[in-house]
């Protein structure tokens, strides 16, 4: 049984040398005897230009097959992958240069200036070395080497001594400080997610799945190694079709896809813009979702259109590997306002429900959602402090195996045994008295057709009200639709102390590199409004 990551892809390589292994946006293809290949070359080059066992090599390039080849030369190298948004900012990139001490940074497509401006922030006790994996004519100065360098060496396996307790790639995501911390992710966590996934779903070559996040957010790993380690298709979503749901539609259609895996924010605008039709996707299988809870609107909408679809809930944070429960939908939902559980926990993962003191709560109650098992992580890179307060020990535990992860999300379990999500530790506020949670209001949002899109944050006031309740909305295309009637609509579904009392109208809620709703971004702008108790648009 293969253990590490590059050896699940190699073994694909063997069986099925001629088969494609990626589809680009251009069309381009790549079979797997070429990306093996290639990253054996890749990997050659990255030892006899001194990268050692452990050393970080930072990614940075677009959606492009090079990155897959980069990803599994590093692992091949004996080193640990570093993923970096190549849109910036420089200097959010250039911080988590200094975290890593990266001894390479490879780099493809059009970052030449991002990188610039990277290296030019961060302060580094030595500068990495720059590998240039595009066909094009590397940047100045010039880099230590380029793709073509790599002609020279032969295609055979390197030798490697990485275990699968070794750390094979490092996640940045936001901290709570403002500055992003680096989630260590190994070999294990992920081939043990891959057994169950892989089973579960029935992945099998000559399927054909969407690779839809970008390469730096961890449901990524599961779209690559996924795929990769069974053999299938990897088709890479163009990130410029984010914004057209026709086209993400058109892409489904046109690439044949079995299995598409995004975030809930991609299926809710395809299904606000119509962009499904009835019965289409005549070959898609399986439609998954992580990342945030799915407006039950949305999903009805999807499983009327496609009835022959299979629709997965997966939930869990970078902080477990990819995801730690799942539910499968069993009938399209009758009640718009119906929450869709997360599920039960995946095979090696547990899910707690606990309370302030770490005690199991009784079924129903609330609490918070605590994870253990085979995917956690070691924690976070260089960071102990920030590692001893998220992975704490099961109370009573004895070993390294009761590690537990606090998740920060509140949940429930019924009687039944299913977890439901409830929200963040930090999203359920009080208000005139009141303890309210702001999914609660969120979902009641989302059942009012005149909305594309909604969030809803708070904003801590000295007034006696405690937190004022802030709706930043999207109203439907054709639509005109005033705060003042939402809020009378919405008066219908909730009590008056659930009514948020400060909106903002956007023409499309800003989104983060992960395509989540960006929260911090609408707190500044209710907080930036000068009469927020008065409508307002946002571009």
């Amino acid at each position: 049984m293969t253990a590490l990551l590059q050896q699940a892809v190699s073994a694909q390589a063997r069986a099925r040398p001629d088969a494609v292994a990626v589809v680009a946006a251009d069309g381009a293809r790549l079979t797997y005897g070429a990306i093996e290949d290639t990253s054996n070359r890749l990997a050659r080059l990255l030892a006899a230009s001194g990268c050692r066992r452990g050393d970080r090599v930072a990614l940075l390039m677009p959606k492009l097959p090079a990155a897959i080849v980069a990803m599994l030369g590093v692992l091949k190298a004996d080193a640990i992958y570093v993923p970096l948004d190549p849109a910036g900012p420089a200097a959010r990139l250039a911080r988590m240069l200094e975290l890593s001490e990266p001894a390479f940074v490879l780099a493809a497509g059009a970052v030449g200036p991002m990188l610039g401006a990277t290296l030019a922030a961060a302060a580094l006790e030595r500068a990495p070395a720059i590998g240039w994996l595009d066909g094009v004519a590397p940047p100045e100065p010039a880099p230590a080497f380029a793709l073509r360098d790599l002609a020279a060496l032969p295609p055979l396996a390197p030798e490697y001594a990485n275990t699968e307790e070794d750390v094979a790639h490092i996640l940045f995501t936001s901290g709570s400080t403002g500055l992003p911390k680096g989630v260590m992710i190994t070999h294990a966590s992920v081939m043990r997610f891959l057994r169950w996934a892989n089973a579960y779903f029935g992945t099998a070559p000559g399927e054909r799945v969407s690779q839809h996040p970008p390469f730096h957010f961890d449901l990524s790993t599961f779209d690559v190694y996924g795929t990769l380690s069974a053999g299938a298709e990897l088709h890479l979503v163009p990130p410029e079709l984010n914004l057209l749901p026709p086209g993400l539609a058109r892409f489904i259609r046109d690439s044949r896809l079995t299995q598409w895996f995004s975030v809930p924010t991609v299926l809710t605008l395809m299904a606000k813009l119509d962009a499904v039709k009835q019965n289409d996707f005549p070959e898609l299988r399986r439609v998954l979702w992580c990342g945030e809870a799915i407006p039950t609107p949305t999903l009805i909408y999807w499983m009327r259109r496609l009835p022959h679809v299979r629709f997965t809930n997966l939930y869990g944070p970078t902080e477990t590997t990819i995801a730690s429960s799942f539910y499968t939908v069993p009938r399209c939902p009758a009640d718009p306002r119906e929450r869709i559980p997360i599920g039960t926990a995946c095979e090696g993962d547990e899910l707690l429900v606990l309370d302030a003191m770490r005690r199991p709560v009784r079924a129903g109650e609330l609490g918070e959602l605590y994870i253990g098992g085979a995917g956690l992580s070691p924690g976070y890179w260089r960071d102990p402090e920030k590692t001893r307060s998220a992975f704490v020990a099961r109370p009573g535990g004895a070993g390294p195996q009761d590690r537990l992860y606090r998740t920060g999300d509140l949940g429930r379990r019924d009687a039944d045994g299913l977890f439901y999500f409830a929200g963040r530790r930090d999203s359920q506020i009080k208000s005139r008295g009141y303890r309210i949670e702001l999914g609660e209001i969120e979902a009641a949002l989302n059942a009012l057709p005149d909305l594309e899109e909604s969030a809803v944050v708070t904003l801590a006031t000295e007034g006696y009200e405690g937190s004022a309740i802030c709706c930043a909305y999207v109203p439907a295309r054709g639509v005109r639709v005033s705060a003042e009637a939402l809020r009378r609509r919405l008066s219908g579904l909730l009590p008056a102390y659930m009514l948020p009392g400060r909106w903002l109208r956007w023409d499309a809620l800003p989104k983060n590199a992960n395509g989540k709703i960006d929260r911090p971004r609408l707190r500044e702008e209710f907080a930036r409004a000068a009469r927020p108790e008065v409508e307002r648009r946002r571009a």
